[in-house]
């Protein structure tokens, strides 16, 4: 029998999470879209969520906002159960989908007063969000022009001030940065990332730099199923085969030496400088094989110009899991 310290602990441990799918599944006549799918957000986690086109992230992203209904499996927003309470879980969320629509004929401060409108916001509060969102949004200079004449930063902006207007816990974001120029990339990814200090954040970008700059973890679904749940900083670990070393080096039998080396799978020789002979390692597990291949140099008498280990992006990772996981269907 469970005691009641028990079950207050279990209290606990549940309001930690902000959205809890258990074991979801969508269709659409034939096709899976979303197949017995699990995973958890935590309260304040900024989440990446990532796939190829038609893996599944939009469906999953409207089945979180109660768009669509599970054909199978459970859903719980802040502990709620969305397929029964939906109006109180939207209430908690803040959607900005991917096309982002917006009434171009209305001012800025036209169309957030719609928003408000909708959301039955009145009074003091209503003032006071609507302010706090203009200045978090960063659309003070443009609040009282036309959506039509605006950039496609600033149409971002506006569909963000109108997801957080009602001053959601949870902030859903559809490729929020799609069709933006690099600077604007650069600061709509700030504005997420600030968004991000007090809620949840899930979002789905193709931009693996926007992941790992705003994003705490990280998951990947591919044909409508997780292949990957792993924080940023962990999730090049499983791809272990994508590991490799950069050598600069001059000297008799390096190429034959290096593959000697235990953590060595391959040797690739790339075109040299000079007198030097330049390699790429690649590595067979998780062991780091510098150390052995400064000794091995030292023995052999090499002269070693440069020797690192080349950063491995998280697009390698991407299609390394996407691409195994489509393999083993």
């Amino acid at each position: 029998m469970a005691t009641e310290e028990s079950i207050k602990t279990q209290a606990d441990t549940e309001t930690d999470v902000s959205i809890d799918v258990q074991g979801v599944s969508k269709g659409f006549g034939p096709f899976k879209a979303v197949q017995n799918l699990s995973f958890k957000v935590n309260k304040g986690e900024v989440v990446g969520f990532l796939g190829p086109n038609g893996a599944g992230k939009t469906t999953t992203m409207r089945l979180l906002t109660s768009y669509y209904t599970p054909d199978s499996g459970s859903i719980f927003i802040n502990g709620v159960d969305n397929a029964q309470q939906d109006l109180e879980t939207r209430r908690n969320i803040g959607y900005l989908p991917e096309n982002n629509p917006l009434y171009e004929d209305l001012l800025v401060s036209e169309y957030l007063d719609f928003v408000a409108d909708l959301r039955g916001m009145r009074g003091s509060d209503r003032k006071s969000n609507l302010d706090r969102t203009v200045d978090e949004a960063g659309l003070s200079e443009v609040f009282h022009r036309p959506i039509s004449e605006l950039s496609k930063g600033y149409h971002q902006r506006v569909g963000l001030a109108g997801a957080i207007l009602h001053r959601p816990s949870i902030l859903i974001l559809d490729e929020p940065t799609e069709g933006l120029d690099p600077n604007q990339r650069i600061s709509m990814r700030d504005l997420v990332k600030s968004l991000g200090q007090d809620r949840t954040v899930l979002v789905t970008t193709h931009v693996m730099q926007e992941v790992e700059t705003t994003c705490e973890r990280v998951l990947v679904i591919n044909r409508g199923r997780l292949v990957a749940d792993s924080p940023v900083d962990e999730i090049l670990q499983l791809a272990p085969g994508l590991r490799r070393v950069y050598v600069e080096v001059e000297g008799d039998q390096i190429e034959a030496g290096l593959a000697t080396l235990p953590s060595v799978e391959s040797v690739s020789r790339l075109d040299p400088i000079d007198a030097r002979k330049r390699y790429i390692v690649n590595l067979s597990g998780a062991d780091d094989p510098r150390p052995d291949i400064f000794h091995l140099a030292t023995q052999k008498s090499w002269t070693l110009w440069d020797l690192h280990e080349e950063r491995m992006r998280l697009e390698d990772v991407f299609h390394s899991l996407t691409v195994e996981d489509e393999s083993k269907s």
